[in-house]
């Protein structure tokens, strides 16, 4: 399709021109992990945002299909990592395995949750709420300690993975 050619199509019925359409819009990436009987588990997400200031509340939304969906789904905590644009690698990893956290550089926080080093924010969290929403659930978790730092945040649109270029 052309740049500047509108396609309209019905999202019930084209599912892939939806994804596609979807894709348009530039996101960060995210792993989302938490502890579990298993050991610690990570799971790539860019379907994250803020919610609210006050009180702190953040969501994302797994998948139902998701092979590590039900670890997330029944976690009464969790922790949002914003990767930097050095850290696909670490987001191939989560991506590929299920047990690949374990090979990532990461420290478990004061109550045991799993922390990606390197992260540009780091957001602890438990659980606030959860909505069915189609085939994901929304989770909204209230923020109970953050962490930032500086840098280049790893993004995602159309399908790719790049970096975030200033402008002017």
């Amino acid at each position: 399709m052309d740049a500047g050619t509108i396609q309209s199509f019905d999202p019930s019925a084209d599912a892939n021109s939806f994804r596609g359409a979807l894709g348009s819009f530039v996101t960060g990436v995210t792993v989302i992990t938490t502890d579990s009987p298993d050991g610690p588990v990570a799971m790539v997400a860019n379907s994250f945002a803020s919610v609210s200031l006050d009180p702190p509340l953040v969501l994302w939304s797994p998948a139902k299909s998701s092979k590590r969906f039900e670890h997330f789904a029944g976690s009464r905590r969790f922790a949002v990592h914003v990767l930097s644009a050095d850290q696909r690698d670490v987001c191939a990893a989560i991506i590929a395995s299920k047990t690949a956290i374990a090979k990532v550089p990461m420290h478990l926080s004061h109550c045991g949750m799993p922390l990606i080093e390197g992260a540009l924010a780091t957001f602890e969290c438990s659980l606030e709420a959860t909505h069915d929403a189609g085939d994901h659930v929304i989770i909204v978790g209230r923020v109970t300690k953050a962490h930032h730092t500086g840098g280049a945040p790893l993004v995602f649109h159309a399908g790719t993975y790049g970096r975030f270029a200033r402008q002017g």
